[in-house]
C-alpha cells in the first residue's frame, strides 16, 4: 500500500496538497474545488476519508 502512495506522490511527496493529480482526485471524489484544496483542506480530507483512502489504495495496489 506504500509503494502505491509513494507513486501517486510523486514530485509532491513533502506537499501532496500541491499535486495537480491528487486534487483531481479529491475534487472528483468529494466535490471540493481544486483550487481551493490547501493543505488543512488535505489533511482534514484525509482523516475523515482514511477507511475508504485505505481501501482505494488497496485496490490500486492489486490492480498494479
Amino acid at each position: 500500500m506504500l509503494a502505491v502512495l509513494w507513486r501517486l506522490s510523486r514530485g509532491y511527496r513533502l506537499t501532496p496538497w500541491r499535486s495537480p493529480y491528487l486534487k483531481w482526485r479529491i475534487e472528483t471524489y468529494a466535490g471540493i474545488p481544486a483550487d481551493e484544496i490547501d493543505a488543512a483542506t488535505f489533511w482534514r480530507f484525509t482523516w475523515s476519508h482514511r477507511k475508504d483512502l485505505a481501501r482505494f489504495l488497496h485496490w490500486a495496489e492489486i490492480m498494479r
